[in-house]
């Protein structure tokens, strides 16, 4: 089951997690960050990577820091995210916001510290991958991480409210708030597998399909979801005005969209067999919205 399995992944990330925050220097920052990055979400990005690493036969700790780094970098967004001057959502995974548990500044500091944790984690001498491994990583990290990637698809996402926008115009920020860290999680695997340049834009860019996925997948929840599914408000997108495909094209419309998307991220991996199972089971999981 797809769902034990991403409960199981998550466990390992959070344990992980705790432990390294647990031997650094204490701080009033401790509390808030952890609350952002230990709160019950499913961590699909760390079964993405662990997933990736079945595929190249990569043993699971050389990956742990791969997995702590981008739940870090995924739960500083979120903290971000939810505040007043963004999309002012007081609802986080079914509970309150960090901001409004520890106010707005300690919110916006938690976030900012979990964006530089996570390079620290990547950079670690106890990660057991190269050095030259891990530059490459750090580099990938920060570039899909800043204007070319989240920060930079989240400001279209807020300067495109209200706003008619074409197709391509919703894709291309779509990929970048959400895509682009899919993309790192896959790509970083084929770096640490020692991929060549091609494969590894290759793998990249199927991480970005896979994160467009999951980018639909939470619209339709936004539409057709409930906000205990959700761990959120629902219809807050529509109500927002924000701008998604479903608000371009409608509902059935992005449903085909989404269908042939997973297609085509299946078909490229049907070359690598019974290696990639576990990896398409999580995209089919993606796929059908059961979060």
């Amino acid at each position: 089951m797809v769902k034990i399995k991403l409960k199981k992944n998550a466990k390992k990330v959070d344990i992980f997690l705790l432990d390294y925050i647990r031997k650094q220097k204490k701080s009033l920052l401790v509390s808030p960050m952890k609350y952002g990055l230990i709160s019950g979400g499913k961590k699909i990005r760390s079964s993405i990577i662990l997933d990736t690493g079945k595929l190249f036969k990569i043993k699971e700790k050389k990956l742990l820091h791969i997995c702590a780094a981008v739940e870090c970098i995924h739960s500083y967004s979120l903290i971000h995210d939810d505040l007043p001057c963004m999309d002012n959502d007081s609802l986080r995974r079914g509970k309150p916001s960090t901001h409004k548990k520890y106010g707005e500044a300690t919110a916006v500091l938690a976030g900012n510290s979990l964006l530089t944790l996570a390079f620290e984690i990547i950079s670690d001498q106890k990660n057991p991958i190269s050095i030259k491994q891990k530059n490459e990583i750090i580099a990938l990290l920060a570039n899909y991480s800043g204007h070319t990637g989240i920060a930079g698809g989240q400001e279209l996402d807020l300067k495109f409210e209200n706003k008619r926008k074409k197709f391509n115009q919703i894709i291309d920020m779509q990929r970048k708030k959400t895509g682009k860290l899919f993309n790192f999680c896959i790509q970083s695997v084929a770096v640490v597998a020692n991929k060549n340049k091609k494969e590894k834009i290759f793998f990249g860019r199927l991480g970005e399909e896979i994160g467009l996925l999951f980018q639909l997948a939470d619209d339709f929840l936004d539409v057709k979801g409930s906000k205990k599914l959700a761990g959120k408000p629902i219809k807050k997108d529509w109500k927002k005005g924000k701008c998604t495909l479903i608000n371009l094209i409608g509902y059935k419309k992005s449903i085909k969209y989404a269908d042939n998307l997973e297609k085509k991220i299946l078909l490229k991996l049907k070359k690598h067999g019974k290696k990639a199972n576990n990896l398409k089971k999580t995209i089919k999981f993606i796929q059908e919205r059961n979060f």
